[in-house]
Parts: C-alpha cells; structure tokens; sequence
C-alpha cells in the first residue's frame, strides 16, 4: 500500500485462490486435531486425507509443500504451471463430498454433542470486549468477515456467505468452521472459472523497481545483471510512512502495522496475530466448565503456540 502498487489480475485471483485453499487446509488440520483430542479417531484420517491433497497442490503450483514465498512484491513468483487449473478443479468437485463425510461422523454423534454443545460459552459482548475475530467471534453471533467488510485481492467479486452461529459453544465453533469450507470451495471453483481465461496474461507487475528482471536478461545485460544484485542485497526503498493491513486469516484477523522511514528496511514491524488474542479468551470460555471440558475448549479456539509466541 505505500507503495501505492497495483498486481496484475491473474495474480489476485491466484493469490485469492491460495489464500482460500490454505483456509480449508487450516480448518482440517483444526479439524482432525478437535476430534482426534476427543477421541474420534477416524475423523482425524479422513481430515490428513483432504490436506493432503491441498499440500499436493500446493507443491505443484509453488515447489513446496506451503506456498510461503509464491506470494512476491508485485505479484507472484512465477507463472502459474501447467496441469494446476485440473488438479485444483478434481479437488473442487471432491471436498463438498468429504465434508459431507466429517459431518456424517461428528454432526449427529452423542458423544461428540455432549462433549461440544453448551461447552465454553462466549458471549457476543465478551468476544468483542476481548477482542476475537475469525470463526470463534462468528460463531458468537458477531457477523463480521475482513473479506466482507473490507474486501481486498478478489473478495468483493465472488459469492460466498460468511457463516454466523449465535451459542458461541464449543460445536458453534465447529459449525463455522465446517461451513466455512465448503465456502471456501465455492471461492475456489470461481476464482479457477476466472483463471482458466487468463492464459498467457502477466502474473507479476513490470515495475523494475521491485521486482527481479526475467532471468533470460542476466546472461544478456549487464544493466539487468547489476539491478539484480541491487534488489537482492540492498533491497528496495519504501516512501516514508505508516500502513496497517488486515486480512481475514483462517482463524480471524491478521494484521501487519508497518511504519517506513524511507529506507529499504522498515523502521518498525508489528503483527496482529489471532492465535494470541483467542488464547486469552480461554478463562472467559472456561467460566462454569470442567477441568475436562479444557482440551475440547482449547481445540475449538484453534490457537497455534508459533503464531502465539511470533
């Protein structure tokens, strides 16, 4: 934003497509854990079987197993691969199937309805006073989605519903989570119907300011050999300034406030992670539950100790 950059449309609805295949990724791996902690095991397999195949895809687009640096300044990486658009679209028309598994086993089950509903209460009032975001301020009756409310890459051109429970339980958190894949599936089969029109088009801006010269100009250039070096060892200078981004996260708000003093590195960095704020939410959820219950009410606030500790 303070470089006041604009990415290429393909790169928006890929970087939208990821982000939304990572969410899923999130919520089977919150998922399968819940369950596993509770003591259905199978539902544990059959949530490893699905981020598998996203892991898979994930490989294929990026040549890892998480697409950390895919994401570039300007853009993406590199150009989308051959064969992604019909590995992604066999994943599509299979997930809605898979959840349809998961809730087959848990939705309905006694045990896991006694083990979820009414368990770690989390009011609408408290939620806000505490500050959650994501699935576990969703499903405390708050409808509020960063992708609704402050669109960015592709969220203000596709059909989704941001999923809102009201008991703000332990199973409401499940519920939320559970809807919001197969949401996210949706995304991700409309975001392939604009990709798929797209070949040949750019993936990274021709801003040679950030962004690296194509690699066939280095054994052709000595200017584009040197501004190679330039922006690998130096970097590139930010106008002096101060932003704060959002995005709506797996697990709510992630933020980024970044302060420039004009010089290629920033002068200050801090991130607003939700893992940290869902974690002090644990005594409130806690308030009238047993010693028992913890690991269930842990599990659905869905905290990760890196994201926690950052």
């Amino acid at each position: 934003k303070l470089l006041g950059m604009q990415i290429p449309e393909k790169a928006r609805w890929m970087r939208t497509l990821l982000c939304e295949l990572n969410r899923i990724h999130s919520h089977l791996v919150y998922l399968g854990t819940s369950a596993l902690e509770l003591g259905a095991i199978s539902v544990f397999w059959y949530c490893f079987r699905e981020r598998d195949l996203i892991l898979d895809l994930f490989e294929l687009v990026t040549g890892a197993r998480m697409h950390t640096r895919y994401f570039q300044t300007g853009g993406l990486a590199e150009d989308i691969p051959s064969g992604f658009y019909p590995e992604c679209r066999r994943f599509v028309e299979w997930m809605p199937k898979a959840i349809d598994d998961y809730e087959g086993l848990l939705s309905r089950n006694e045990i896991w309805l006694e083990r979820t509903q009414g368990i770690g209460l989390l009011s609408a009032e408290d939620a806000i006073a505490l500050g959650q975001s994501g699935p576990v301020l969703r499903a405390s009756g708050v409808d509020w989605d960063l992708r609704k409310a402050a669109p960015y890459l592709a969220y203000d051109e596709v059909d989704f519903v941001a999923p809102v429970y009201k008991n703000g339980d332990v199973y409401d958190r499940y519920k939320v989570r559970v809807d919001e894949m197969r949401e996210s599936t949706r995304i991700v089969a409309q975001c392939l119907d604009r990709l798929e029109g797209m070949e040949g088009e750019p993936w990274i801006t021709d801003d040679r300011k950030v962004v690296l010269p194509p690699r066939e100009e280095l054994h052709t250039s000595m200017e584009s050999l040197i501004h190679h070096f330039k922006l690998v060892t130096e970097g590139y200078r930010v106008p002096e300034g101060e932003v704060y981004v959002a995005i709506e996260s797996p697990r709510g708000e992630l933020g980024c406030y970044l302060v420039s003093d004009g010089g290629p590195r920033p002068w200050r960095v801090k991130f607003r992670a939700p893992s940290f704020v869902a974690l002090e939410a644990t005594a409130t959820c806690m308030s009238d539950a047993l010693v028992a219950d913890l690991i269930a009410i842990v599990g659905s606030l869905d905290t990760v100790m890196g994201e926690v500790d950052r």
